[in-house]
């Protein structure tokens, strides 16, 4: 049983100077950034879609991607702010299997985490630049999150991490939203504790430095559904948990109350072609009920160029999920649309 120290890795610092971001590329973000607060303090009735890959696997099939989001954010800029998926850090409730382009940014080749901190900057730069869309990212490791801070308008913190101090404490000197998930138990109390810590300001250690955070106002919730004992997904979508949630807020004190809801995950039971029912059944309870529609701010939707899954091999077909199943472009495309229509 040893650890062995491979190779001294870049800090951000340098990361960032191997490819920095344009000072119009800088501005869009801060537009985006803008609107996206507006939304989730209330002063915009626009919804969020937190849409793409389960894991961003290559570079030219998640650009690809993102170009098609692109042209259909023209087509429903009026309702929907899309904030582009790339979540190059891929959790894994084992520790095996493929754990995304941070680590392999090639899924063939062995692991390599410094080739991977340049290859997520590069394709994160590359959709604010190039395609004036700034991203989404899980916040699997805190330490990590500053490679990309200047590059993305949203950060989620996954349902195996959000109990964990660090993750609670970085989120809170964090300037843009912190989606926090609830639990694979289950249990929301966990998920309010993380907001709560994120909203508060926090004096701790980060990356070497003694670092003081001013709070995130716009830490907010992801309902992903759960699993109960006996391994079986619970879904935690419905208009009943919708108002629970709301109870828990109301209770909370809380500013800004707002939830994303996932609808894959244990909330589709991964059966992916779920995700446009799950999200029109929101939909129609945010119609319902003025508290619910006022605290449901969008999705988050897993979906790619094609549908399903793969398995990873030589063989791979670009666009095609090589982790959880994902929506492929038509059915993807029909429901940003139809979300827009009955928003």
């Amino acid at each position: 049983m040893s650890m062995d120290f491979k190779k001294k890795l870049p800090i951000p610092m340098e990361a960032k100077a191997l490819y920095p971001v344009s000072e119009k590329a800088a501005e869009i973000k801060a537009e985006t950034d803008k609107k996206i607060a507006e939304v989730l303090s209330g002063e915009s009735d626009k919804k969020l879609l937190i849409i793409g890959p389960c894991s961003a696997d290559r570079e030219d099939a998640v650009f690809e991607y993102c170009s098609r989001l692109r042209r259909v954010q023209d087509e429903v800029k009026d309702k929907i702010i899309i904030i582009p998926r790339v979540y190059t850090n891929k959790p894994r409730t084992t520790g095996d299997g493929y754990k995304g382009m941070l680590h392999q940014p090639d899924p063939n080749e062995k692991p390599d985490p410094f080739k991977g901190i340049l290859a997520i900057r590069q394709l994160h730069a590359r959709v604010l630049t190039e395609l004036g869309l700034s991203t989404a990212d899980e916040m699997l490791y805190p330490a990590n999150y500053r490679y990309l801070s200047d590059l993305m308008s949203y950060v989620a913190v996954g349902a195996r991490s959000v109990e964990n101090q660090e993750h609670r404490l970085v989120s809170s000197g964090i300037t843009v939203p912190v989606g926090m998930k609830n639990p694979t138990s289950g249990d929301l109390s966990v998920m309010m504790n993380a907001i709560t810590a994120a909203h508060h300001s926090h004096e701790f250690i980060y990356r070497g430095w003694d670092v003081e955070t001013t709070g995130n106002p716009l830490a907010h919730a992801i309902l992903r559904g759960y699993v109960n004992k006996h391994g079986e997904a619970i879904p935690n979508y419905h208009y009943e948990d919708l108002s629970h949630l709301c109870e828990l807020y109301n209770k909370s004190g809380l500013e800004n109350p707002a939830c994303i809801v996932d609808t894959n995950h244990s909330n589709s039971g991964k059966k992916y072609l779920e995700q446009p029912r799950i999200a029109k059944e929101v939909l129609h309870s945010m119609r319902h009920n003025e508290e619910i529609g006022k605290m449901v701010k969008g999705f988050i939707i897993e979906s790619y160029l094609l549908d399903g899954a793969q398995k990873i091999g030589p063989d791979e077909i670009p666009g095609c999920s090589i982790t959880d199943p994902c929506l492929g472009w038509e059915k993807t495309e029909k429901l940003i649309l139809d979300i827009a229509e009955l928003s």
